[in-house]
């Protein structure tokens, strides 16, 4: 069964150009919280090419990278920056845990913004995340 592609709109396709050029992770998210892309910086924190992370959704990404909270407790995509601005369309901000592809904890900050086509047509969610200092690659 051959999978057409998905046409994305013009926002995520602008927003995608804007991140392949930015030297922090990016990672790309639609409304239902699928991943459309993420930038090399992203590939390189998190271990794990674009080509294998392309197309998962949240839960699915969570579920390898087990984010907990600064206390250690694992957390569901609705209390992470990316699951506040999926559910509410706000801009969120965090510190985060996760185990990277190759079975690293890496503490990170991240800030999650909203895109919208329009004032009210949410299309897509924009995380950019960066190591903590001590946690840097």
């Amino acid at each position: 069964m051959e999978r057409t592609p998905q046409q994305h709109n013009l926002v995520l396709i602008l927003a995608r150009a804007f991140a392949a050029q930015l030297a922090t992770a990016v990672f790309l998210l639609d409304p239902e919280g699928t991943i459309i892309y993420y930038n090399e910086a992203a590939e390189r924190l998190t271990g794990r090419p674009f080509i294998e992370g392309a197309g998962s959704t949240a839960d699915e990404w969570l579920s390898r990278t087990q984010p907990r909270d600064e206390e250690g407790v694992e957390v569901g995509v609705q209390d992470l920056p990316l699951g506040t601005t999926m559910l509410k369309q706000e801009p969120a901000y965090g510190i985060v845990t996760f185990r990277t592809a190759d079975g690293e904890d890496r503490r990170v900050e991240t800030a999650t913004f909203p895109l919208f086509a329009h004032t009210e047509d949410f299309v897509g969610s924009f995380s950019v995340v960066w190591p903590i200092e001590e946690d840097r690659p």
